[in-house]
């Protein structure tokens, strides 16, 4: 049975544009338009479009599941804070 590739075309060159552009310092991220300089977030953005314009790209990690994983790490990477308080 052959496997199926997980991203199209399309993906791809989006990511290849994204890269180029972000290489060239013109990449913004959406929401702040502050100039990116991470290769990741230059990919994940890449795929994202590809995604909007129905490229073959498989769905991005739900936010809920990146959350619960955060808090999970935090807590217990953590050591517990001291509830008592200090004689003067």
């Amino acid at each position: 049975m052959a496997k199926s590739k997980k991203y199209g075309a399309k993906a791809g060159k989006k990511v290849e544009r994204a890269m180029r552009e972000m290489k060239e310092g013109a990449l913004r991220s959406g929401r702040s338009g502050k100039k990116v300089t991470s290769r990741k977030q230059a990919i994940a953005i890449g795929l994202s479009e590809a995604r909007r314009e129905g490229g073959k790209v498989p769905p991005a990690p739900s936010r809920a599941r990146r959350t619960t994983k955060k808090s999970a790490a935090r807590s217990t990477a953590r050591p517990a804070k001291s509830t008592r308080s200090r004689a003067a």
